[in-house]
């Protein structure tokens, strides 16, 4: 039990940091919106081979590894995705 509670202790402080560290600088908030729409953009783009699923017959689930992997590598993390799911089926 005490696990938790130093578990939920650790979610909060490191939130009040994050917190703290964003009202600071002034170019975090650009930085949070940018990595937003990169997480969008993934998002979007692994939605788009999916629906086309059907057709090509490959389907990339969409979960945060996936949608991470393609937000940090863009096109060629998506293409990577699409091999591995090849070469493993």
């Amino acid at each position: 039990m005490t696990k938790q509670y130093l578990l939920w202790g650790i979610l909060i402080v490191s939130g009040l940091l994050l917190a703290i560290t964003l009202f600071r600088h002034k170019h975090a908030f650009q930085w949070i919106g940018y990595v937003c729409l990169h997480v969008a953009f993934a998002a979007f783009l692994l939605y788009i081979l999916n629906l086309f699923g059907p057709y090509t017959r490959i389907e990339v689930p969409l979960n945060a590894a996936t949608v991470s992997t393609v937000s940090v590598l863009g096109v060629p993390g998506l293409l990577m995705l699409v091999a591995l799911k090849l070469w493993v089926v």
